[in-house]
């Protein structure tokens, strides 16, 4: 027993690259053994490596079995060995799945997927966001990175690496090269707004550093604060404070129009707004607008300029970016395949 105590110790300390090739050898050597002692039982070397297979996981059918006293004696060694040996690779594996399970609870797992979208320190805005992700778009990768210690929102889709997130090597683990978006929410855990302005600013600052390419959103506690982000070639912002002001004054001053933003606002419900590449057959907005509501789409804007239809007559440029209004359906049986999601 104390010998089989150290072998089981040793055995332990392994290599799990090792170990497999000691199952591996362990299985061929015993399986051709007992084809060499007995042939006429096993009548080949598949059988014999049958048997020993379902010997070794206590399986045991009987269809094969050692009739000789040597024959009878391997038996016995799978037995005490064989088993031993497959119960410690089965018990390597199921630590091997727990810890992974671990390392992905408390973000230690590098993300390899591509075209995610990349969530930047954890608040309720970013839970809101992540679920509006998941409603929109189900089959996107999400992945979070926050200074926090587990996973804050358990979903097969949704990643996280914990982290600083101003750190490239965590932007890294978090594949951001890869990323098809990043959104940087305010962090909620400091009270100062300069200073959370200043967290975002430095984590924007990471990504254009390391990955210029993905498109980011950030959001802003102080106007004055916007040239910083422009500085760094920030894409998108949005004023945090602004926002919920400026909605909750429409709403005051004009009753009903709160359903017409948040369906705007969600993916979830009612009309959406998408991005349609210009036709080489339109001369004019009033040729684009004529068409697309003919599809039932309306155009409201070429990129950030909402005027376009006070000036229908005006030809298009090379560089517009047309965007209209149309609910899914009219998207996807009319305009899929030419239009993108802004």
């Amino acid at each position: 027993m104390f010998l089989i105590r150290r072998l089981s110790i040793k055995l332990l300390r392994l290599k799990n690259s090792i170990l497999a090739v000691l199952v591996v050898l362990f299985v061929l050597l015993t399986a051709s053994t007992a084809y060499l002692i007995e042939p006429d039982t096993f009548t080949s070397w598949f059988n014999a490596l049958y048997w020993v297979l379902t010997t070794m996981a206590t399986v045991g059918y009987g269809d094969y079995y050692a009739v000789t006293p040597l024959g009878k004696l391997l038996t016995i060694f799978i037995y005490i060995f064989g088993i031993g040996l497959l119960s410690l690779v089965i018990g390597k594996i199921i630590d091997r799945v727990a810890d992974m399970h671990r390392r992905r609870e408390t973000g230690k797992l590098k993300f390899h997927g591509k075209q995610h979208v990349i969530i930047l320190n954890w608040s309720r805005k970013a839970q809101y966001a992540i679920e509006e992700l998941l409603s929109s778009s189900p089959t996107t990768d999400i992945v979070i990175v926050d200074d926090s210690p587990r996973h804050p929102y358990d979903h097969p889709k949704v990643h996280f690496v914990s982290g600083d997130p101003t750190s490239v090597d965590v932007l890294n683990q978090a594949g951001m090269q890869s990323a098809r978006a990043a959104i940087i929410f305010a962090d909620p855990r400091i009270d100062d707004s300069s200073l959370v302005d200043g967290k975002s600013l430095l984590i924007a600052s990471s990504i254009e550093s390391f990955a210029s390419h993905v498109h980011t959103t950030v959001e802003v506690m102080l106007e004055k604060h916007t040239h910083n982000f422009r500085h760094v070639n920030v894409n998108e912002f949005i004023l945090s404070h602004d926002a919920v002001s400026r909605l909750a004054v429409k709403s005051a001053l004009e009753e009903g129009n709160m359903d017409i933003f948040y369906q705007l606002l969600s993916r979830q419900h009612g009309a959406e707004i998408y991005q349609v590449p210009t036709d080489p057959q339109w001369v004019t907005y009033e040729d684009a607008f004529n068409e697309l509501l003919r599809q039932g789409a309306t155009l409201i804007s070429d990129r950030s300029d909402m005027g376009i239809n006070r000036r229908l007559k005006d030809k298009i440029p090379a560089e517009a970016k047309l965007f209209v209004i149309c609910d899914t359906q009219v998207y996807v049986e009319n305009l899929q395949g030419k239009a993108a999601k802004p």
